[in-house]
């Protein structure tokens, strides 16, 4: 099993930045590709940005692209969401997810492909 803690969430006005993190612990010996979702109040659970087990392979919901930026460092089994040019349209609980099987970019993007998913961090942008 994997156990993943999303941090780094938090009060911010537009226009300003966060830095998520999704720390995992437990089986880690695993190669995981790991998801950022999003759902804000009364909308469903959306997808927005996944990262391969290398790294070498990315994926962005429109929404963000050019604004957030996905990274991992494996030696420190945590994975990153860089979030820049944050608008108030970006708020919501943040969850990170990982998969046990290789991702196709189509598949990323779906949440019944992640096996384990955090508690979330909530992320609110003021305008």
């Amino acid at each position: 099993q994997v156990q993943l803690v999303e941090s780094g969430g938090g009060l911010v006005q537009a226009g300003g930045s966060l830095r998520l993190s999704c720390a995992a612990s437990g089986r880690t010996d695993s190669s995981y590709a790991v998801g950022w979702f999003r759902q804000a109040p009364g909308k469903e659970r959306e997808f927005v940005a996944a990262i391969s087990w290398t790294g070498g392979s990315t994926s962005y919901t429109d929404h963000v692209k050019g604004r957030f930026t996905i990274s991992r460092d494996n030696a420190k089994n945590t994975v990153y969401l860089q979030m820049n040019s944050l608008k108030p349209e970006d708020t919501a609980v943040y969850y990170c997810a990982a998969a046990t099987t290789i991702l196709t970019a189509a598949q990323a993007m779906a949440r019944r492909a992640y096996d384990h998913w955090g508690q979330g961090t909530q992320v609110t942008v003021s305008s």
